[in-house]
């Protein structure tokens, strides 16, 4: 039986385009690699990009081997700058981001670090030595889904922002960085039909 992560926490990876929701997103094990640049134009995340999915559905193949299938979670990025009142698109090639995928939690780093050397020995992606397996806790966030383009998210996260006041909360003693989970296939959807959900941590 193949386990499908994103039915069993729906309540982060299912969330409404019509209205802001609070979640408490668990701990979560994840591949990922850090760099900067805009995601549009820069190799660097080009690379990263061609590092973390041969480096998913290895461990996804090494897993099924060991009796557990599942389906590899979508891509995710945290996106900031040090300071983030200059995190707007006009700065894009100054933005720093982290993308990666979450895994189930018996990938353990045993599994990831013997997967390494098999993707390392065959054909190693130019950005392999900057991945990283490590853990994230991102604890309570609102979040939103935002169907369109990339380049328009602006009011849906103005929105997104406005509700965490309203509600009484704060994110002003976090580095406030900005998540996104791309549930669509960017190579294969149009622009206005591209699915993600918006996140932000709460203090």
């Amino acid at each position: 039986m193949k386990i499908d992560l994103k039915k069993e926490f729906k309540q982060f990876y299912n969330s409404s385009s019509k209205h802001p929701v609070f979640v408490t997103v668990p701990k979560q094990t994840i591949i990922s690699i850090v760099g900067q640049g805009n995601p549009n134009t820069s190799i660097e995340f080009k690379h990263a990009v061609e590092a973390l999915y041969p480096m998913a559905y290895k461990i996804k193949f090494a897993c099924k081997k060991l009796g557990k299938n599942y389906t590899v979670m979508p891509l995710e990025g945290l996106w900031w700058m040090d300071d983030m009142k200059n995190f707007t698109i006009k700065n894009k090639n100054l933005w720093k981001w982290k993308i990666f995928i979450v895994q189930p939690n018996f990938v353990t780093q045993k599994l990831f670090d013997e997967v390494f050397e098999e993707v390392k020995s065959k054909k190693e992606p130019r950005a392999l030595s900057k991945l990283k397996f490590e853990t994230i806790n991102e604890g309570l966030c609102a979040q939103i889904l935002y169907i369109g383009a990339y380049k328009d998210e602006g009011a849906t996260i103005a929105r997104l922002h406005a509700f965490i006041k309203e509600n009484g909360h704060t994110f002003d003693g976090l580095i406030q960085k900005h998540h996104e989970i791309y549930l669509s296939d960017m190579r294969k959807t149009k622009p206005e039909k591209l699915r993600t959900i918006l996140r932000q941590s709460i203090d």
